[in-house]
């Protein structure tokens, strides 16, 4: 299929799909008179890239952990480990921003919020 084909398909834009293509994200093959074209494998791979977006996963994540779920014999408990790993990384993240804001509370009101606490 076409790139517009594909861009209708998965309503992103052919811009966006160019873009997926430069950084390894998606394939086309060439043809001779220089259009591309897509493989229908394309638009459920588009598709799981958005949801993957959307639930926090950067483009790299996205190239990379597709390649582990393609090459799993078991692709739903490789994705469900993968989304166990994003949820701990997660948690994490929101125990350091905890700390953070705890922080910066203890700072409101001081005479110097930005001098050392407790020295």
């Amino acid at each position: 299929m076409r790139i517009g084909e594909l861009a209708q398909q998965t309503n992103l834009s052919k811009d966006t799909i160019r873009f997926y293509e430069r950084i390894g994200l998606v394939e086309g093959e060439r043809r001779p008179n220089g259009y591309r074209d897509f493989p229908a494998e394309m638009v459920p791979w588009l598709h799981y890239v958005r949801t993957a977006q959307a639930l926090g996963f950067s483009l790299a994540e996205i190239g990379k952990l597709g390649d582990q779920v393609r090459d799993s014999p078991d692709s739903a408990a490789a994705l469900s480990a993968l989304l166990v790993e994003k949820v701990e990384i997660i948690d994490q993240r929101m125990a350091e921003l905890a700390t953070l804001r705890a922080d910066l509370a203890e700072r409101i009101g001081t005479g110097c919020p930005l001098s050392p606490i407790g020295g």
